[in-house]
């Protein structure tokens, strides 16, 4: 009953469930104090308003948000007790009293106060708003940014702003207990002056220095710095914040090309959501901004995703156009018609290239080149199982999809089957299941059996640690243990402290990397990633969920995998490890493999998972595996060759179509030599510089 009123709230958990009846209760109980009267009812019944109010602010409840769209917002529920109090002052007799009349003035005063404080916190977001915002690019040096008032001022400041209330309130209260206004109108003064000062204090921010340059003159300075970086390779993403993991996974490969590598990208919950990167990173929402900016020295331009607003950059004709993707797989969005707008198409292996082919969408045979995945480097292939350890299996099952195609993932069907019989296996295996970040999002289904297969495993792995076959090493659990906090606390530092890292202005005019600071962070992540792996027992089953531990180092501890399929099952084949694929759209073995390159070196598990031993025997016994000899052919087949190394195979892509573009450029230019205007009109070039500006590009 519990979990139902929690969906139909739409809180995230009984502690959320029990603030919001509380706050809704709370005011119920404060007209009937009020009118009773009684100040202690009524003290009590506001303290678990303000209370509750505040603690589903804090977890940033759905229900808060959607009670402003039933015109019972932050600013009305405070408004409410405000005049309930002054109820309780008549009901008490107090409405010929001077405390009343001055209840009355100190409540509209505050109230008027509201307007010019929410009007300087837009107006100052605004004006903070930069055009562009910029890692790694040094606009320090070109144009002037002020610092950003401090976090406190305008972190949740409508709420602070509301709380000043809560003196005023008090100080009622208790002259209304005591027969006396002194306490009263202390609280009313505290009130309004320290909302007069809250104003006061952040209406500088809106003028003179203390206001970022205009937009003009910020792109000035980044046209100012492209034209002296001379970018020559981009990538390019637009997406929604939860799509960012599709432009992280090619940070490495970005800061390990050859040519100067630039990211471009559209939103700015992308940027906010970016990995830490060594590149020059610029977001830019703004879509003529964009198109007027100088990318000149561009040729090559990667593209992570298929979305409408590539086509701000693909108008350009001075650069190549390609689409890398996000993964490899045989899911359509592998061959999606909109990828013809590309000067090339590059995929991982010879699959690739065979699925255009098959799906006949118009891209052309000669613009595909097999460049490998560079991502997959880090994965580590097969010795068999380490002697004196149990095999571990995998399970990571993707998503539900949008199109609620039961082919889409196992989890549904048979996540549940697939997780008994592996904690069931007798020799022992151990489970790790790590879910898809997506699962649930879509299909309510979905999201109850990820429930329902996270309590299996941690009832298995409870069930496991009383049982006197599996013994740990105490001591080395503890070492890794120390390790992890020690590791975890220079992280944190490096880090820095979190809610003072100021706005998107300040981010953008601090935001250079410190290029030793991130090298020991990824060194101390490899270690963490270490003495993870050893801060518990071997045998133990694990539900893994999060960015850490990342889905590659799962792979490298684990001895085989059962998958959908999705670009996961291309990686994995990476290792070389048995694996198996659940064919939960049931189309039958034969035809499964048929339609799904990936699966066909594959154990195919019905949703039963009755297969499940066949996987189980090739970990046990990788002499006897049948599939080993079709997983090595498949591997080429599906991520390329093992020389050159894909970083080269790539950069060796890039340089190529580098040369066509420019040999492009230069043909263009011979023809229309003697042409007035040219190409004006459709290559991007610098603005208008604006150098004189007080505000603008500095001197010197």
């Amino acid at each position: 009953m519990i979990s139902t009123a929690i969906r139909v709230a739409r809180v995230g958990s009984a502690a959320e469930l029990a603030a919001a009846a509380l706050m809704i209760l709370g005011y119920p109980a404060l007209m009937l104090a009020a009118l009773v009267p009684s100040i202690p009812a009524f003290a009590a019944a506001a303290l678990v308003t303000y209370l509750a109010d505040h603690y589903l602010h804090r977890k940033g409840s759905y229900l808060i948000n959607r009670l402003s769209k039933v015109r019972a917002g932050l600013s009305i529920r405070f408004l409410i007790r405000q005049l309930l109090l002054i109820l309780l002052l008549a009901r008490l007799s107090h409405a010929d009293d001077l405390i009343f009349y001055g209840a009355v003035a100190c409540f509209i005063a505050f109230y008027g106060l509201q307007a010019p404080h929410g009007a300087l916190v837009t107006l100052i977001r605004n004006r903070r708003k930069m055009p562009v915002a910029t890692r790694n690019v040094d606009l320090k040096s070109r144009i002037r940014i002020p610092d950003a008032p401090s976090q406190f001022l305008l972190h949740r400041s409508a709420e602070k702003m509301l709380h000043l209330d809560l003196f005023a309130v008090v100080g009622i209260l208790v002259s209304a207990h005591l027969d006396a206004s002194a306490a009263g109108f202390a609280g009313m003064c505290l009130t309004i002056g320290l909302g007069v000062l809250y104003v006061l204090v952040l209406t500088p921010y809106v003028r003179g220095r203390k206001v970022p340059p205009k937009a003009e003159v910020v792109l000035a300075a980044v046209d100012d710095w492209l034209a002296g970086y001379k970018p020559e390779t981009v990538l390019y993403f637009s997406g929604s914040k939860d799509s960012a993991y599709q432009v992280n996974m090619w940070l490495e490969t970005m800061e390990q090309l050859e040519s100067r590598p630039l990211i471009l990208l559209r939103e700015r919950a992308i940027l906010n959501n970016l990995a830490p990167t060594t590149v020059p990173v610029i977001c830019v929402p703004g879509g003529v901004h964009l198109m007027n900016m100088d990318l000149s020295t561009v040729r090559v331009a990667l593209y992570a995703a298929n979305v409408g607003k590539n086509i701000h950059l693909l108008r350009v004709p001075t650069m190549k156009h390609v689409f890398i993707g996000h993964g490899d797989s045989d899911k359509l969005a592998s061959v999606n018609p909109f990828s013809k707008v590309y000067d090339e198409v590059w995929t991982a292996g010879r699959a690739g290239r065979d699925r255009y082919a098959i799906a006949d969408v118009g891209v052309r045979d000669d613009d595909i080149v097999e460049v490998g995945r560079p991502q997959l480097a880090p994965i580590q292939g097969w010795q068999g199982v380490p002697e004196g350890r149990i095999p571990t299996v995998l399970y990571a099952p993707t998503w539900e999809g949008w199109d609620g195609n039961p082919g889409n993932t196992s989890i549904v069907l048979a996540g549940e089957n697939i997780v008994k019989k592996l904690v069931a296996a007798d020799p022992p295996v151990r489970v790790l299941y790590k879910p898809h970040p997506f699962t649930g999002t879509v299909s309510k289904r979905a999201g109850a059996a990820h429930q329902r297969i996270t309590a299996l495993v941690e009832k298995a792995a409870a069930q496991r640690a009383g049982d006197p076959r599996f013994t740990a090493d105490a001591k080395a659990m503890a070492q890794a243990k120390a390790e992890l906090a020690r590791i975890e606390a220079r992280l944190a530092e490096l880090a820095g402290p979190v809610g003072e890292r100021g706005d998107e202005a300040e981010a953008t005019r601090d935001g250079v990397v410190d290029v030793a600071r991130h090298r020991e962070v990824a060194r101390l992540r490899a270690e963490w990633n270490d003495a993870y792996w050893r801060s518990f027992p071997s045998y133990e089953h694990r539900v893994i969920t999060g960015a850490e531990p990342r889905l590659y180092d799962c792979f490298n501890v684990s001895d085989a995998m059962v998958s959908d399929i999705s670009s996961v099952v291309s990686d994995f084949i990476a290792s070389g490890k048995p694996y198996a694929v659940t064919d939960s759209g049931e189309l039958g073995a034969e035809e499964f493999k048929r339609q799904n390159t990936a699966v066909r070196a594959a154990t195919i598990l019905t949703n039963s998972a009755a297969e499940l031993g066949e996987l189980l025997a090739a970990v046990r016994d990788p002499a006897g595996d049948p599939l080993a000899a079709d997983r090595v052919e498949l591997k080429r087949y599906l991520l390329g060759p093992d020389e050159p190394a894909s970083i080269q195979q790539f950069n060796n892509a890039v340089t190529d179509l580098a040369v066509k573009a420019e040999a492009r450029n230069v043909g263009q230019q011979a023809r229309l030599s003697g042409e007035d205007g040219g190409l004006a009109g459709a290559v991007p070039g610098p603005r208008t510089a604006t150098a004189g500006d007080p505000d603008g590009v500095n001197a010197g």
